[in-house]
């Protein structure tokens, strides 16, 4: 069923989404090299820099199938969402579109937050409980995911969500389908995945 567009899409948004308070950020110049091991530990970088699919790493991580808990699905109109300038690379009007990625048993391994042209919404996500990589797997799409920003910050609300302290690493990258910016993407790392991956050495002191 096609989504109805606001008819006032410049009105304030009720429901935020959740943001990090930055400590140190990377732009994509310094994300194609890569950092410095005493910035972020190589198993870390191969997650928060790599272009593969973030759902699917944490299955193979954790031995659990990845699941989604959608708690925002959010039209937004022509609003600029508080979100990077990035969000203009997507065409209005949009939806906004966040989740926790989990395991099985529920521990908490993700938060994401996206960014879709609304009239698209239920082409791509026609199983709105899905990972994102897993519903377009389905529809065979093929996509290239465009790692902008990286960053180092803190968050009070995701650290209660996480049940971890931060900070926490995060990311903003497009992905783009056919020659165009299908979706905006904000992923946040918990910590807790440091029980697989190791310890993070992410304090930008330590660089």
């Amino acid at each position: 069923m096609a989504i109805d567009i606001p008819s006032n899409p410049s009105r304030p948004i009720e429901t935020a989404w959740t943001q990090l308070d930055v400590l140190w950020q990377a732009e994509q110049s310094l994300v194609q090299k890569g950092f410095g091991h005493n910035r972020l530990s190589p198993a870390w970088q191969m997650l928060v820099l790599g272009d593969g699919s973030p759902t699917r790493h944490l299955q193979l991580l954790t031995g659990e199938p990845t699941e989604v808990d959608v708690i925002d699905m959010s039209l937004i109109g022509s609003n600029l969402d508080h979100a990077p300038d990035l969000i203009q690379a997507i065409p209005g009007p949009r939806l906004r579109r966040q989740v926790w990625l989990r395991t099985v048993s529920g521990q908490r391994l993700a938060y994401a937050t996206s960014w879709w042209e609304a009239s698209h919404v239920d082409e791509y996500l026609q199983n709105r409980s899905l990972p994102i990589w897993a519903s377009l797997g389905q529809l065979r799409t093929e996509l290239y995911r465009d790692i902008r920003t990286v960053c180092l910050g803190s968050s009070p609300e995701l650290a209660a969500a996480f049940g971890e302290q931060g900070p926490f690493w995060g990311r903003y990258y497009l992905f783009w389908h056919n020659g165009q910016p299908l979706t905006l993407i904000h992923e946040v790392f918990s910590p807790h995945l440091q029980k697989y991956l190791g310890p993070m050495h992410g304090h930008p002191e330590h660089s």
